[in-house]
């Protein structure tokens, strides 16, 4: 346990972050999910591109991580048209 103010003060906002991060995550990989799955649509696959633009703006994923994300779901919906 942290004996400081700031100490605790920290400890408490880290948390908040924590939960924010975890909810956004969650959100991504639903989105993931949705987008990867055998029966899903153009728009499906485009709101997974989105959501992976917003977890790299807030930091929860790597800009290279999401880049490839998205190729990968650019070559599907290229073989759905």
């Amino acid at each position: 346990m942290p004996n400081l103010e700031s100490a605790k003060k920290r400890v408490r906002s880290s948390a908040r972050k924590a939960k924010v991060n975890k909810a956004n995550k969650l959100k991504l990989k639903s989105a993931m999910k949705k987008a990867l799955c055998d029966g899903s649509t153009k728009s499906d696959k485009l709101a997974a591109i989105v959501a992976l633009d917003r977890a790299v703006s807030k930091g929860i994923i790597h800009k290279n991580n999401a880049s490839r994300k998205k190729s990968r779901i650019a070559l599907q919906i290229n073989n759905l048209s």
